[in-house]
């Protein structure tokens, strides 16, 4: 009878070593898998503020390239019309 307690009692320590061992296995996949997902939703993100940022760049320059045309038109009709007084 001890022989019989003493077998279930080891049966069942090793059932719950095993099944934890299962657990902690499935919860650290799906903790790597969340981060897997986490990482490229940030890399995503980085993209998306990198192509904004170029892009408000561009229109900045784009500006400052108006403005400076703009000006060097009306010193050019300065310059002409002080020549022509």
């Amino acid at each position: 009878m001890k022989k019989l307690f003493l077998s279930f009692a080891a049966l069942a320590l090793v059932a719950s070593v095993y099944s934890c061992r299962e657990t902690t296995e499935e919860k650290a996949q799906d903790t790597m898998e969340s981060m897997q997902s986490d990482i490229e939703e940030a890399a995503d993100d980085v993209g998306d503020a990198l192509d904004d940022a170029a892009d408000a760049t561009g229109d900045a320059l784009e500006d400052a390239g108006d403005a400076i045309e703009e000006k060097a038109g009306e010193v050019e009709e300065e310059v002409e019309d002080a020549m022509d007084n």
